[in-house]
């Protein structure tokens, strides 16, 4: 049996492994943009100079013979489903064969997983030179290139990657324009006070953060090069580099006009597979057709992608299984500060759940719970970790808020080095409820690390 991955990131290449512990079948992976699979986030690091590409690829280049799983540069010019045939173009194998690239490849399953691509929204100019994203490799290499005495950049879009951008470029003095459409920064993510912190800690980074501004044009310097922006308010702004970071959309436009069914992203059932047979979609491009509840259809998070590698892999090895994802969580960086959230958070006022909310300098904890049934349904933090584990086990088990109090230094990270905030959380609630509620002693802590097991 053949198995084809059309994609090398952390979806494809978990279902590859995981198809390789549950059978022999012969294993291809495809992927136009890079000979290894890296770690995507870590593009930031490469520009900044904290690790080399080779830093990136969790895995050695003798893995991939190891485990018979081939592994093929190319991009994909089409599929025809009809007869299971891939046609390719720029062909290469990074493992050393004698054989010549092939310019087609048979399947007998197939599994797209071919991620995301940056938004564009029709802005006049957003094709000239001088404009990217930051998304790929050659996203990477290109920004390289325009870096290089390069005196300020324009970013457009207040999301996680262009935060990163925006870093990349402070980290060697170049001066940022920072264009955030919303009032304030991800507010369609974060509530208001965390939002509001990050407002300040963009700015306290020398950014020329404008909030509430849209692009209105790229400017031409009549040679087919980006030399400035003009916003929404009319204002010029003069640069050599505009990053595009308006967020993403998943890469599928090479199969819009196939039988195979697609929305905004590949559709699929619990099982991921499509509509056509032995045709699976996984992360990013992959759209549920019937998502949980409290979930969105397409989920362009790491820990989603890799726990749809596998899912699909079980099922390719006929062992059928349903991708039901656990709790909700994700991690990111905001210069300094280090940003967690486990389940449920609204950004805006909700009748049916209350929070209490601490912060300090830079930092912020943030536990939302039911105000019928005073059960946990998530935590948000800024500067502060807390273990996913007991963030988890918490809130599946509808723990009451009172419980999670008093025993809120169990969920610390690194106890022995940070430094602790469970004393003013308690005050908080107390002073919102007229409760007298105390700190659970270290043995009952004991006993809770017992019952966490």
């Amino acid at each position: 049996m053949k198995t084809v991955i059309i994609g090398n990131g952390i979806s494809g290449i978990t279902a590859a492994r995981w198809i390789r512990k549950l059978s022999n079948n012969e294993i291809i992976v495809i992927s136009g943009e890079s000979d290894y699979f890296y770690s995507r986030t870590a593009l930031m690091y490469i520009y900044m100079g904290h690790m080399s590409q080779k830093d990136t690829q969790p895995y050695e280049k003798h893995f991939w013979a190891k485990n018979r799983i081939q592994l093929l540069r190319a991009w994909v010019d089409n599929i025809d489903f009809k007869n299971k045939e891939i046609s390719l173009s720029k062909a290469v194998s990074p493992q050393k064969t004698k054989a010549a690239p092939p310019s087609s490849i048979q399947y007998d399953q197939l599994i797209i997983a071919t991620g995301s691509t940056p938004n564009k929204f029709g802005w006049k100019g957003q094709d000239l030179d001088g404009v990217g994203g930051l998304y790929s490799l050659q996203d990477l290499d290109y920004i390289e290139e325009y870096s290089k005495g390069l005196k300020r950049a324009v970013i457009v879009g207040g999301g996680l990657i262009g935060i990163e951008l925006a870093e990349m470029f402070r980290s060697r003095n170049i001066d940022v324009t920072f264009l955030v459409r919303e009032k304030s920064y991800w507010s369609g993510v974060l509530p208001k006070e965390e939002s509001e912190m990050i407002n300040q800690h963009i700015i306290d980074h020398h950014v020329d953060l404008k909030l509430g501004t849209e692009l209105q044009e790229i400017i031409d310097d009549g040679n087919g090069k980006a030399i400035g922006v003009i916003t929404n308010k009319g204002e010029r702004i003069d640069c050599g580099f505009v990053g595009l970071t308006a967020g993403v959309h998943p890469n599928i436009n090479f199969l819009k006009n196939t039988v195979l069914e697609t929305n905004k992203g590949i559709l699929v059932n619990q099982y991921l597979e499509t509509n056509i047979k032995d045709v699976y979609a996984i992360g990013d491009c992959a759209e549920l057709q019937n998502p949980l509840p409290d979930r969105r259809p397409i989920e362009a998070i790491w820990y989603t992608g890799r726990m749809m590698g596998e899912v699909a892999a079980y099922n390719i090895c006929e062992r059928r299984v349903s991708y039901k994802p656990r709790l909700w969580f994700n991690s990111a960086k905001f210069f300094d500060i280090e940003y967690q959230v486990y389940g449920f958070v609204p950004t805006k006022e909700n009748h049916n759940v209350e929070s209490i909310y601490w912060q300090g300098n830079n930092k912020s904890i943030r536990i939302v719970f039911d105000k019928k049934t005073k059960a946990v349904l998530g935590f948000n933090l800024m500067g502060i970790r807390y273990r996913h584990e007991v963030c988890e086990k918490w809130i599946a088990d509808e723990t009451n808020i009172e419980t999670v109090l008093k025993n809120l230094s169990l969920a610390n990270f690194d106890p022995e080095f940070f430094k602790q905030y469970e004393k003013q959380l308690i005050v908080i609630y107390n002073k919102k409820t007229g409760n007298n509620l105390q700190l659970k002693s270290k043995r009952g802590l004991n006993a809770l690390r017992k019952w966490l097991g």
